[in-house]
């Protein structure tokens, strides 16, 4: 195993630009590829953001023995197969959310990875930054006293219009659900820190595509935590938690891309007698840390912290919490 990682790009999604210096800034990670099914896209690509190598298809990227690890931010129907084909090909992948849409698919997913030795796991970036590791931190610590409630929302405006945004087409697992609905959906199962919901409720407006728009859901765990997730395509940008507990409320101002802009990130704490606390959390960035994420776990044999375990939790409970909205009725887990 080389000192550093060696990464490439699988497409050439927009999505990428969030990790292209991540990697860069890393300590032990460099970018060495990208491929596109179209050569002189990819070239094109590799010239634009200074990527050493371009490959005219996916099959040529996972062949080349000077990568090690695969970025795979293709639409959500396509991370199944080729995480499988990457973790076949020797290669570690970080996967975008949601791994994969089905129980099945990340079946084959944990299978090839575990066949192969490989480390596989989600890019839900927020759960690598400090922030969020300081508020599970509070918790532990019984800073809330008993946590009682979530509450988290996450939501923009999405033209519908759009037609083509990849977002909007339910063959390809559009939805706000799949979209930005699995970061509240994935907290609240962190934060409750309990599994897999026990029980969930939910109700959607879907927009002209088929898809929902807007979406809202409940969860209730088995330590009685309650969760109430909201997410949508059709309102201005909004985003935020609330943890409640019977000692005090956390509520995390940017929970999802805190320090992306090179400023620090703000908890507020407020107490049951009244007392407000502003806390403080130094910039960092949250894709940075999931890179060096990755090369703890390949370089240094570390425990990913988003395991397929956790991803697991994470599927069965949003592929619940549609059942309920479709049929209208409270869904057992």
């Amino acid at each position: 195993m080389p000192d550093k990682l060696r990464w490439g790009l699988l497409s050439t999604a927009n999505i990428n630009d969030a990790v292209i210096e991540p990697i860069r800034q890393a300590n032990r990670s460099e970018l060495v590829a990208v491929a596109s099914r179209d050569k002189s896209k990819a070239l094109a690509y590799a010239g634009k953001k200074g990527i050493p190598t371009a490959y005219g298809s996916y099959e040529e990227l996972l062949a080349d023995p000077n990568i090690d690890v695969i970025y795979n931010p293709l639409p959500n129907t396509l991370h199944c197969e080729w995480t499988v084909k990457a973790a076949q090909a020797g290669k570690h992948v970080l996967c975008e959310k949601p791994i994969t849409p089905t129980l099945a698919e990340l079946d084959q997913v944990e299978a090839a990875a575990a066949a192969n030795k490989v480390t596989v796991f989600e890019a839900f970036m927020y759960l690598h930054h400090p922030q969020t590791l300081q508020v599970k931190e509070m918790i532990r610590a019984g800073k809330l006293g008993d946590l009682q409630l979530i509450h988290s929302w996450f939501a923009y405006y999405l033209p519908p219009e759009d037609s083509h945004n990849i977002r909007l087409h339910p063959d390809l697992a559009g939805g706000s659900l799949w979209d930005v609905g699995v970061y509240p959906n994935s907290l609240a199962i962190v934060m409750a820190g309990a599994g897999v919901p026990v029980e969930v409720w939910a109700s959607q407006t879907k927009g002209e595509t088929g898809v929902d728009v807007t979406f809202t859901g409940q969860m209730k765990f088995a330590n009685g935590v309650i969760a109430q997730i909201s997410c949508g395509f059709r309102s201005p940008f909004r985003e935020g938690v609330h943890l409640v507990g019977d000692k005090g409320i956390i509520q995390i101002i940017e929970p999802w891309k805190p320090g992306v802009q090179g400023k620090d990130s703000h908890l507020v704490f407020l107490g049951r007698d009244d007392s407000r606390e502003n806390l403080l959390v130094p910039a960092a960035n949250p894709y940075l840390a999931e890179v060096e994420a990755m090369e703890a776990c390949v370089l240094d044999g570390a425990e990913p912290v988003v395991p397929l375990s956790l991803s697991r939790h994470f599927l069965r409970s949003v592929l619940a919490l549609y059942e309920s909205a479709e049929t209208g009725r409270v869904v057992q887990l």
